[in-house]
């Protein structure tokens, strides 16, 4: 089960290394940001959500409380924002010309794998660190 968590914290580094480059250009160009208030959201979401994958990394790597309850906190917010632990999947579309229905097909699975993660945290966190 620990390898599990550390395999969930391992998502997070990739997920950093992937937004890394449109954090900082969401960072460098913050007054083109559309006026429209759903993209405004997103990027506000976006930018705290960013940081915390740093947190929860880290904790879910030392197996600590903090990293599963930084997880807890941020998952609705993966959500909205569309940043999956398996979200490096939906680029494999571009990256072999497959087409924008493999990348709907892969989309609902990264959005369902979510879930999975979530379930399989609660269960590792009720099992080894709330006894």
């Amino acid at each position: 089960m620990r390898y599990t968590i550390k395999f969930f914290a391992l998502l997070d580094i990739i997920t950093i290394a992937l937004l890394g480059k449109q954090f900082w250009e969401i960072i460098t160009h913050l007054s083109e940001i559309p006026q429209e208030t759903l993209s405004q959201a997103k990027v506000i979401l976006m930018l705290p959500l960013f940081v915390s994958l740093f947190i929860s990394a880290a904790g879910l790597m030392l197996f600590k409380k903090f990293g599963f309850i930084t997880y807890y906190i941020q998952f609705p917010f993966r959500l909205v924002v569309w940043i999956f632990s398996i979200g490096f999947i939906t680029l494999l579309p571009e990256y072999f010309n497959l087409g924008e229905r493999w990348f709907d097909i892969l989309f609902r699975i990264c959005f369902i794998a979510e879930f999975f993660r979530l379930y399989y945290t609660i269960k590792v966190h009720r099992k080894y660190l709330l006894n």
